[in-house]
């Protein structure tokens, strides 16, 4: 008799244990998200950047380590430059050469420039010699007419006339020569000045590349991967190190069609990720697909259309994290629930510890 009445104790407190604990879920389950409110899982992403060489060569140092934060323009890695090095020296002593040949080819200039002074001297000098020649010949001419010179002293005159006029001309063919060689010692100049801007645009090449060659942050990040170590050789565009920016952080979800053509370019999105389920994350829709990832191989039915799936992209605010830079990791996975309705108010397990 004892027996039977332990029995049916027991099963009296089981029924009540049974009792409460639905009771109780009941009153702790999750409620159901309102209409104006979708939700997807997904992780939590950042845009990747390759840091890569802009030449062949050979990696003298990498100046960070997997997992470090890095600043935009710090040095991350730096690669050999000696051949750089001299190939600078090489550039420099040519600009020197040209610099050179600019300051001589500008004397030549100046030289041809007096001798062509001396020319159009030489040139007036003959003129006048022709002129007077030519007055002395037009004197014997009238003399001989009367006999009064012999016909020897006609023939002399007349000779040196042609004799002057002879080196007038010789004289403006110098004259001539002489323009000639003053273009030709200016083309000098201009061909010299040429090859010191060559020279100079090869210098900056060099500079550039010697400068390429330390391998700089272009943001804030990161270092992720550590793709190459010292002393390998890479070719132009090899990558060394690949880094997150922790300033463009994101979560990627999926939503099907009804939902997603809802999902407008800025809507409010919150997320909690599995890491820390007492924080929320606000967060902006920046992104809707316009065309489905998940395509059933015929979409003849509205049943069928609903099965389609949109990636939806929601990037959390760069100045939120900033104040937790260290804390961000990618990878993390969580949910995201977006407004469908911009006016509708948040569940209150979306109106919790929004972090600041």
């Amino acid at each position: 008799m004892a027996g039977l009445k332990k029995r049916w104790l027991g099963l009296i407190v089981a029924l009540l244990v049974a009792i409460g604990a639905y009771y109780g879920w009941q009153h702790f389950k999750p409620g159901e998200l309102p209409r104006s409110i979708a939700s997807g899982n997904g992780r939590i992403e950042a845009t990747e950047i390759d840091i890569s060489t802009r030449t062949a060569g050979r990696i003298s140092k990498i100046e960070v380590d997997e997992g470090a934060f890095v600043t935009a323009g710090q040095v991350l890695a730096r690669m050999d430059t000696q051949q750089l090095d001299a190939q600078h020296r090489e550039a420099e002593a040519q600009l020197q050469r040209a610099e050179i040949s600019v300051q001589t080819a500008g004397s030549m200039v100046t030289q041809r420039q007096a001798e062509r002074t001396a020319a159009v001297a030489v040139v007036a000098q003959r003129v006048a010699e022709q002129d007077a020649a030519e007055g002395r010949l037009g004197r014997s001419v009238k003399l001989a007419a009367n006999d009064n010179v012999s016909r020897q002293t006609l023939d002399d005159d007349r000779a040196k006339a042609q004799g002057a006029k002879a080196a007038v001309g010789a004289a403006n063919a110098q004259l001539a020569a002489s323009d000639a060689a003053i273009s030709a010692a200016q083309s000098q100049v201009i061909d010299a000045k040429a090859s010191v801007e060559a020279a100079k645009a090869t210098i900056e090449r060099i500079q550039a590349d010697i400068e390429d060659s330390a391998l700089k942050a272009p943001r804030d990040g990161r270092v992720q991967y550590r793709v190459a170590q010292p002393g390998e050789v890479l070719s132009a565009g090899g990558r060394v190190l690949n880094l997150v920016d922790l300033g463009d952080v994101y979560m990627t979800f999926f939503l099907p069609t009804e939902q997603a053509g809802k999902v407008a370019i800025g809507s409010d999105v919150r997320l909690i990720l599995d890491a820390a389920p007492q924080y929320v994350l606000p967060a902006k829709v920046t992104f809707v697909a316009d065309v489905a990832q998940f395509t059933p191989k015929t979409v003849e039915t509205a049943e069928e259309r609903q099965k389609l799936m949109f990636r939806i992209r929601a990037r959390i605010s760069p100045e939120l994290l900033k104040k937790y830079i260290r804390q961000v990791k990618t990878g993390l996975p969580g949910m995201a629930y977006v407004r469908l309705d911009p006016d509708a108010e948040w569940p209150a397990n979306l109106q919790g510890k929004l972090a600041q």
